[in-house]
Protein backbone atom coordinates (compact mmCIF):
# COMPACT_ATOMS: atom_id res chain seq x y z
CA UNK A 1 0.00 0.00 0.00
CA UNK A 2 1.24 3.46 -1.41
CA UNK A 3 1.84 5.54 1.79
CA UNK A 4 1.75 8.51 0.06
CA UNK A 5 -1.76 7.44 -1.69
CA UNK A 6 -3.39 6.97 1.99
CA UNK A 7 -2.02 10.61 2.74
CA UNK A 8 -3.55 12.34 -0.37
CA UNK A 9 -7.01 10.23 -0.11
CA UNK A 10 -7.15 11.60 3.78
CA UNK A 11 -6.49 15.24 2.55
CA UNK A 12 -9.32 15.09 -0.13
CA UNK A 13 -11.87 13.50 1.92
CA UNK A 14 -11.27 16.13 4.86
CA UNK A 15 -11.15 18.89 2.66
CA UNK A 16 -13.90 17.74 0.09
CA UNK A 17 -11.30 18.97 -2.65
CA UNK A 18 -8.85 17.57 -5.03
CA UNK A 19 -7.44 21.42 -5.75
CA UNK A 20 -7.35 21.98 -2.06
CA UNK A 21 -5.27 18.45 -2.01
CA UNK A 22 -3.22 19.68 -4.99
CA UNK A 23 -2.83 22.80 -3.17
CA UNK A 24 -1.58 21.55 0.24
CA UNK A 25 0.61 18.98 -1.44
CA UNK A 26 1.94 21.75 -4.01
CA UNK A 27 0.98 19.08 -6.91
CA UNK A 28 -1.17 19.36 -10.07
CA UNK A 29 -5.12 18.24 -9.54
CA UNK A 30 -4.72 15.83 -12.21
CA UNK A 31 -2.10 14.14 -10.29
CA UNK A 32 -4.08 13.51 -6.87
CA UNK A 33 -7.35 12.44 -9.42
CA UNK A 34 -4.57 10.27 -10.85
CA UNK A 35 -3.28 8.41 -7.22
CA UNK A 36 -6.57 8.59 -6.14
CA UNK A 37 -8.05 6.38 -9.19
CA UNK A 38 -4.98 4.32 -8.60
CA UNK A 39 -6.41 3.81 -4.57
CA UNK A 40 -9.81 2.65 -5.39
CA UNK A 41 -8.43 0.40 -8.05
CA UNK A 42 -5.79 -1.56 -5.92
CA UNK A 43 -8.50 -1.33 -3.36
CA UNK A 44 -11.53 -2.74 -5.61
CA UNK A 45 -14.02 -0.05 -3.84
CA UNK A 46 -15.54 3.60 -4.66
CA UNK A 47 -14.38 5.56 -1.81
CA UNK A 48 -15.62 9.39 -3.53
CA UNK A 49 -18.24 10.59 -5.67
CA UNK A 50 -17.02 13.27 -7.75
CA UNK A 51 -19.56 15.88 -8.40
CA UNK A 52 -18.89 19.22 -10.10
CA UNK A 53 -17.66 21.23 -7.58
CA UNK A 54 -17.97 18.85 -5.01
CA UNK A 55 -16.41 15.58 -3.35
CA UNK A 56 -17.76 13.29 -1.05
CA UNK A 57 -17.04 10.05 0.23
CA UNK A 58 -18.80 6.98 -0.43
CA UNK A 59 -19.87 4.86 2.01
CA UNK A 60 -17.14 2.62 1.95
CA UNK A 61 -15.04 5.75 2.09
CA UNK A 62 -16.48 6.88 4.86
CA UNK A 63 -15.46 3.77 7.28
CA UNK A 64 -11.88 3.78 5.30
CA UNK A 65 -11.50 7.29 5.84
CA UNK A 66 -11.59 7.36 9.66
CA UNK A 67 -9.37 4.39 10.09
CA UNK A 68 -6.57 5.86 7.60
CA UNK A 69 -6.77 9.28 9.17
CA UNK A 70 -6.49 7.17 12.81
CA UNK A 71 -3.35 5.06 11.10
CA UNK A 72 -1.76 8.29 9.63
CA UNK A 73 -2.15 10.23 13.22
CA UNK A 74 -0.17 7.17 15.08
CA UNK A 75 2.15 7.03 12.81
CA UNK A 76 2.91 10.39 12.93
CA UNK A 77 2.85 10.16 16.94
CA UNK A 78 5.49 7.52 16.34
CA UNK A 79 7.80 9.07 14.30
CA UNK A 80 7.66 12.37 16.24
CA UNK A 81 8.22 10.43 19.65
CA UNK A 82 11.29 8.01 17.89
CA UNK A 83 13.12 11.57 16.68
CA UNK A 84 12.15 14.31 19.22
CA UNK A 85 14.88 14.17 22.08
CA UNK A 86 17.31 14.91 19.61
CA UNK A 87 15.62 17.16 17.43
CA UNK A 88 14.28 20.89 17.73
CA UNK A 89 10.27 20.56 17.34
CA UNK A 90 9.47 20.97 13.85
CA UNK A 91 6.01 20.10 11.39
CA UNK A 92 3.21 21.95 9.69
CA UNK A 93 0.86 23.26 13.34
CA UNK A 94 -2.90 23.57 11.62
CA UNK A 95 -4.75 26.55 13.35
CA UNK A 96 -8.53 27.80 13.38
CA UNK A 97 -9.49 31.03 14.86
CA UNK A 98 -12.67 33.33 14.41
CA UNK A 99 -11.21 35.86 11.93
CA UNK A 100 -11.27 39.28 13.76
CA UNK A 101 -9.93 37.02 16.82
CA UNK A 102 -6.82 35.77 14.95
CA UNK A 103 -6.09 38.67 13.37
CA UNK A 104 -6.12 40.89 16.03
CA UNK A 105 -4.72 38.54 18.64
CA UNK A 106 -3.19 35.19 17.33
CA UNK A 107 -1.24 36.31 14.85
CA UNK A 108 1.22 38.94 17.50
CA UNK A 109 1.54 35.53 19.50
CA UNK A 110 2.23 33.31 16.31
CA UNK A 111 5.30 35.66 15.54
CA UNK A 112 6.42 35.76 18.67
CA UNK A 113 6.50 31.65 18.34
CA UNK A 114 7.54 31.32 14.92
CA UNK A 115 10.76 33.07 16.16
CA UNK A 116 11.11 31.03 19.04
CA UNK A 117 10.86 27.77 17.37
CA UNK A 118 11.87 28.52 13.05
CA UNK A 119 11.40 24.85 12.19
CA UNK A 120 7.48 24.70 13.32
CA UNK A 121 5.47 26.05 10.01
CA UNK A 122 2.16 26.55 10.55
CA UNK A 123 -1.56 27.16 8.33
CA UNK A 124 -3.62 29.41 10.03
CA UNK A 125 -7.42 29.11 8.80
CA UNK A 126 -9.62 31.87 9.76
CA UNK A 127 -12.93 31.50 9.36
CA UNK A 128 -16.56 32.59 11.46
CA UNK A 129 -17.88 29.72 10.14
CA UNK A 130 -17.40 26.62 13.01
CA UNK A 131 -15.68 24.25 11.48
CA UNK A 132 -15.19 20.33 12.80
CA UNK A 133 -11.60 20.33 13.56
CA UNK A 134 -10.93 16.45 13.29
CA UNK A 135 -12.60 16.51 9.84
CA UNK A 136 -10.13 19.52 8.51
CA UNK A 137 -7.27 18.16 9.93
CA UNK A 138 -6.79 20.91 12.82
CA UNK A 139 -4.27 20.83 15.49
CA UNK A 140 -5.37 23.46 17.66
CA UNK A 141 -8.78 25.45 17.12
CA UNK A 142 -9.68 28.86 18.91
CA UNK A 143 -13.62 28.80 19.92
CA UNK A 144 -15.25 32.58 20.99
CA UNK A 145 -18.17 32.03 23.55
CA UNK A 146 -20.15 29.21 24.07
CA UNK A 147 -19.22 25.64 23.49
CA UNK A 148 -20.90 22.94 21.87
CA UNK A 149 -20.72 19.46 23.02
CA UNK A 150 -17.14 17.96 21.92
CA UNK A 151 -15.20 15.04 22.37
CA UNK A 152 -12.56 17.61 22.01
CA UNK A 153 -10.12 18.81 24.88
CA UNK A 154 -11.39 22.57 25.45
CA UNK A 155 -9.11 24.86 28.17
CA UNK A 156 -10.33 27.94 28.85
CA UNK A 157 -7.93 30.45 27.99
CA UNK A 158 -9.25 33.79 28.92
CA UNK A 159 -12.80 35.25 29.54
CA UNK A 160 -14.72 37.58 27.36
CA UNK A 161 -15.02 40.83 29.07
CA UNK A 162 -17.14 43.66 26.89
CA UNK A 163 -17.04 47.24 26.61
CA UNK A 164 -19.65 49.85 25.48
CA UNK A 165 -17.76 52.58 24.08
CA UNK A 166 -18.01 55.37 21.19
CA UNK A 167 -15.70 57.88 19.94
CA UNK A 168 -14.85 61.13 21.50
CA UNK A 169 -16.67 63.28 18.88
CA UNK A 170 -19.96 61.40 19.30
CA UNK A 171 -19.40 61.77 23.30
CA UNK A 172 -19.12 65.62 22.96
CA UNK A 173 -22.44 65.71 20.66
CA UNK A 174 -24.54 63.62 23.08
CA UNK A 175 -23.06 63.18 26.22
CA UNK A 176 -22.46 59.91 27.69
CA UNK A 177 -25.33 57.64 29.28
CA UNK A 178 -25.71 57.07 32.75
CA UNK A 179 -27.64 54.17 33.09
CA UNK A 180 -28.19 51.27 30.36
CA UNK A 181 -31.46 52.36 29.28
CA UNK A 182 -30.23 55.41 27.80
CA UNK A 183 -28.89 53.71 25.10
CA UNK A 184 -32.32 53.47 23.91
CA UNK A 185 -31.93 57.17 23.10
CA UNK A 186 -28.29 56.62 21.25
CA UNK A 187 -27.36 55.55 17.79
CA UNK A 188 -26.13 51.41 18.49
CA UNK A 189 -23.90 49.81 15.96
CA UNK A 190 -25.07 46.23 16.06
CA UNK A 191 -22.72 42.88 14.82
CA UNK A 192 -25.50 40.69 12.74
CA UNK A 193 -24.02 37.36 12.08
CA UNK A 194 -25.30 33.64 12.43
CA UNK A 195 -26.50 34.09 15.89
CA UNK A 196 -28.92 36.98 14.42
CA UNK A 197 -28.78 40.65 15.67
CA UNK A 198 -26.82 41.72 18.78
CA UNK A 199 -28.45 41.93 21.74
CA UNK A 200 -26.71 43.92 24.88
CA UNK A 201 -27.11 42.78 28.37
CA UNK A 202 -26.10 44.26 31.64
CA UNK A 203 -25.58 42.89 35.44
CA UNK A 204 -25.24 45.25 38.03
CA UNK A 205 -23.15 44.51 41.26
CA UNK A 206 -26.65 45.48 42.97
CA UNK A 207 -28.87 43.50 41.01
CA UNK A 208 -28.79 40.09 40.32
CA UNK A 209 -30.70 39.89 37.10
CA UNK A 210 -29.48 41.28 33.85
CA UNK A 211 -31.00 44.06 31.98
CA UNK A 212 -31.83 43.19 28.36
CA UNK A 213 -31.95 46.51 26.94
CA UNK A 214 -33.49 47.62 23.61
CA UNK A 215 -31.31 49.23 21.75
CA UNK A 216 -30.80 50.00 17.77
CA UNK A 217 -28.93 51.81 15.43
CA UNK A 218 -28.24 52.97 11.54
CA UNK A 219 -25.70 50.52 11.00
CA UNK A 220 -25.37 46.36 11.05
CA UNK A 221 -22.94 44.27 10.34
CA UNK A 222 -21.43 40.85 9.90
CA UNK A 223 -18.23 42.49 10.33
CA UNK A 224 -16.82 43.53 13.76
CA UNK A 225 -13.91 45.72 12.28
CA UNK A 226 -16.28 47.49 9.89
CA UNK A 227 -18.53 48.67 12.93
CA UNK A 228 -15.35 49.33 14.98
CA UNK A 229 -14.51 51.96 12.05
CA UNK A 230 -18.12 53.21 11.89
CA UNK A 231 -17.76 54.10 15.70
CA UNK A 232 -13.98 55.74 15.29
CA UNK A 233 -15.80 58.23 12.97
CA UNK A 234 -18.08 59.07 15.31
CA UNK A 235 -20.93 57.44 13.80
CA UNK A 236 -22.10 55.67 17.49
CA UNK A 237 -21.84 53.03 20.26
CA UNK A 238 -20.43 49.66 20.11
CA UNK A 239 -20.28 46.29 22.32
CA UNK A 240 -16.89 44.40 21.47
CA UNK A 241 -14.44 42.60 23.88
CA UNK A 242 -11.14 43.82 24.67
CA UNK A 243 -9.32 41.42 22.71
CA UNK A 244 -11.26 43.11 20.04
CA UNK A 245 -10.95 47.24 20.72
CA UNK A 246 -8.30 47.47 23.41
CA UNK A 247 -6.00 49.57 21.21
CA UNK A 248 -8.31 52.14 20.49
CA UNK A 249 -9.42 51.83 24.21
CA UNK A 250 -5.94 52.20 25.31
CA UNK A 251 -5.22 55.16 22.72
CA UNK A 252 -8.19 56.95 23.67
CA UNK A 253 -9.53 56.73 19.85
CA UNK A 254 -12.95 54.82 21.81
CA UNK A 255 -13.93 56.13 25.12
CA UNK A 256 -15.78 53.69 27.51
CA UNK A 257 -18.66 54.12 29.25
CA UNK A 258 -21.52 52.43 31.64
CA UNK A 259 -18.14 51.04 33.28
CA UNK A 260 -20.05 50.15 36.87
CA UNK A 261 -21.70 47.66 34.55
CA UNK A 262 -20.78 44.29 33.35
CA UNK A 263 -22.25 44.17 29.62
CA UNK A 264 -22.54 40.76 27.79
CA UNK A 265 -24.32 39.85 24.24
CA UNK A 266 -25.58 36.91 26.04
CA UNK A 267 -27.03 35.39 29.31
CA UNK A 268 -24.16 34.53 31.48
CA UNK A 269 -20.42 35.13 30.81
CA UNK A 270 -18.63 34.09 27.96
CA UNK A 271 -15.14 32.67 27.30
CA UNK A 272 -12.22 32.07 25.32
CA UNK A 273 -11.26 28.23 24.34
CA UNK A 274 -8.74 26.43 23.00
CA UNK A 275 -10.27 23.12 21.66
CA UNK A 276 -7.64 20.37 20.56
CA UNK A 277 -7.46 15.95 20.77
CA UNK A 278 -5.58 14.55 23.60
CA UNK A 279 -3.92 12.55 21.41
CA UNK A 280 -2.51 15.47 19.72
CA UNK A 281 -0.86 17.01 23.01
CA UNK A 282 1.69 14.19 22.57
CA UNK A 283 3.12 15.52 19.03
CA UNK A 284 5.63 18.65 20.38
CA UNK A 285 4.96 20.99 17.85
CA UNK A 286 1.27 21.45 19.52
CA UNK A 287 2.64 21.05 23.05
CA UNK A 288 4.90 23.94 22.86
CA UNK A 289 2.85 26.00 20.95
CA UNK A 290 0.60 25.66 24.19
CA UNK A 291 2.94 26.24 26.58
CA UNK A 292 3.84 29.49 24.58
CA UNK A 293 0.12 30.14 24.27
CA UNK A 294 -0.64 29.89 27.91
CA UNK A 295 2.88 32.04 28.70
CA UNK A 296 1.91 34.81 26.43
CA UNK A 297 -1.81 35.19 27.47
CA UNK A 298 -1.01 34.53 31.01
CA UNK A 299 -3.08 35.19 34.25
CA UNK A 300 -4.65 38.64 32.52
CA UNK A 301 -4.11 38.74 29.19
CA UNK A 302 -2.32 41.47 27.55
CA UNK A 303 -5.32 42.82 25.54
CA UNK A 304 -7.16 43.45 29.17
CA UNK A 305 -4.51 45.96 30.65
CA UNK A 306 -5.67 48.60 28.50
CA UNK A 307 -6.08 50.70 31.34
CA UNK A 308 -2.61 50.29 32.07
CA UNK A 309 -1.85 51.79 28.78
CA UNK A 310 -3.46 54.47 28.63
CA UNK A 311 -2.55 55.99 32.20
CA UNK A 312 0.73 55.81 29.98
CA UNK A 313 0.19 57.34 26.83
CA UNK A 314 -1.05 54.09 25.05
CA UNK A 315 2.50 52.07 24.75
CA UNK A 316 2.60 48.50 24.52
Amino acid sequence: MDLNALRVFERVAATGSFTATARHFHRAVSSVSRQIASLEESLGQQLLYRHTRAVTLTEAGLRYYQDVREILEQLDLATEALMAPDTEPSGVLRLNAPVAFGQRQIMPILHHFQQRYPAIKVELMLTDQLTDPVREGIDITFRVGELADTTLVARRLAPMNYVVAAAPSYLQHTGAPNTPDDLSQHNCLLYQGEMGRQRWYFYHPEQPQPITCKVDGSLYSNDAGSLVQAALMGQGFVMFPTWLIADELASKKLLPVLEAWRCEVAPGKRDIHVLYAQRRLHTRKVSVFLDHLFEMVGPVPPWDNWRERRLSGGSN
